[in-house]
C-alpha cells in the first residue's frame, strides 16, 4: 500500500486529496461533511487499505487544506458533484467506484449519483440525507426532547440570532455530545476537521451558523422524490442517536430500491469513531460484496 498526497487542480481550484493506494480493483471515494470541514475525521476508512481497497479522500472546495472559489454562487450541491467527478476522473480515470459520502458529504454523494450513476458501482450514505426540510423538522423534534435549559437556551437565543451566547454555546455542546459524537473526549482528526469548519467561511455560506440553524445555500435541498432513479446497490447508515435521525436513513431506504439500512446502536452521527470496528466491518464487507 503507498501513500499519495498533494494537490489536483479542480476546476481551477487546488484541490487537496490523499490517497491510500492498495493496487487492487477495488475503489472508495469518500466525501466529508460540513459542507467546509475536512478529510480528517474519516481517516478510519483508511484502514480499508490494508485490505486490498484503494482509499481516496480529498478537501472539498473551501473546506480543509483546499482552495476556495472567489464567485459565491458556487458555494452548492451541484458545483460539488462537478468537483467530485472531476476528481475521479483524475484519480481512477475510467474504473468505477463506490462512493461514500457522510453527512453532507452523503446529500453530495445522491446527487452525484443521480447525474453520474454509471460511474458508480456502489454507493455508501453514511449518516446523510435527502432533504433539509426534512431533516431540520427532526431536529427540532430531538431539540424537544433535550433538558429544560438546553431547550429554552436554544430556541430563546435561536430567534434573538444570539449564536455566541455562553448559554447558547452550552446548549450547542450538549447537543455535539448527544447527537454528533458520543465521546468524552474528541478524537484529534474530528477536532481538526470541527476547526477547519469554524475557520473557513464554506459552512456559514452554505449551512448556516449551526447544525440545527440552516440559513444557508443548502436550505431547501430535497432530492427525495429523485431517488428512484438510483439504480446501484446502496448501503444506508445510521445511528441511534444521530442528529441525522434513523427516520431520515429511513425515508431514503423506503425510496431507493436495491437499498439496505444498517441501524448502529451505540452510535449518534461519527459511528466510524463511536462504534469503530463495526463501522469498518460494514463498509469493507459491502464493497467485497459488489466487486465480486
Amino acid at each position: 500500500m503507498d501513500i499519495e498526497e498533494g494537490y489536483l487542480n479542480i476546476l481551477g481550484l487546488r484541490i487537496y486529496y490523499k490517497f491510500y493506494r492498495a493496487h487492487s480493483r477495488l475503489n472508495l471515494m469518500v466525501l466529508h461533511g460540513g459542507p467546509g470541514a475536512s478529510h480528517d475525521y474519516l481517516i478510519p476508512l483508511a484502514e480499508l487499505s490494508s485490505y486490498n481497497i484503494n482509499v481516496l479522500f480529498y478537501d472539498q472546495f473551501g473546506s480543509g487544506r483546499s482552495d476556495e472559489p472567489n464567485d459565491l454562487s458556487k458555494y452548492t450541491v451541484d458545483y460539488g458533484v462537478e468537483e467530485a467527478e472531476e476528481v475521479r476522473k483524475q484519480i481512477f480515470n475510467d474504473d468505477k467506484i463506490v462512493l461514500l459520502g457522510h453527512s453532507y458529504g452523503g446529500m453530495l454523494a445522491l446527487a452525484y449519483a443521480l447525474k453520474y450513476q454509471d460511474n458508480l458501482i456502489g454507493l455508501i450514505i453514511s449518516n446523510g440525507l435527502s432533504s433539509i426540510p426534512y431533516t431540520l423538522q427532526e431536529m427540532k423534534r430531538l431539540i424537544e426532547e433535550l433538558p429544560e435549559r438546553y431547550r429554552l437556551a436554544i430556541k430563546r437565543y435561536d430567534e434573538m440570532g444570539d449564536y455566541e451566547h455562553p448559554d447558547y454555546v452550552e446548549a450547542v455542546q450538549y447537543w455535539i455530545r448527544q447527537h454528533v459524537i458520543r465521546m468524552d473526549n474528541l478524537p484529534e482528526p474530528v477536532r481538526i476537521s470541527f476547526d477547519y469548519a469554524s475557520k473557513r467561511k464554506t459552512y456559514r455560506i452554505m449551512n448556516g451558523p449551526n447544525e440545527f440553524t440552516i440559513t444557508g445555500t443548502i436550505k431547501d435541498w430535497d432530492v427525495t422524490d429523485q431517488l428512484w432513479r438510483i439504480r446501484v446497490p446502496t448501503l444506508i447508515i445510521t445511528g441511534k442517536y444521530d442528529e441525522v435521525t434513523p427516520n431520515v436513513a429511513e425515508l431514503m431506504h423506503r425510496n431507493i430500491k436495491n437499498s439496505r439500512l444498517i441501524m448502529f446502536e451505540n452510535s449518534s452521527h461519527m459511528p466510524m469513531w463511536e462504534e469503530k470496528k463495526k463501522y469498518l466491518d460494514t463498509v469493507k464487507n459491502f464493497v467485497y460484496e459488489i466487486f465480486k
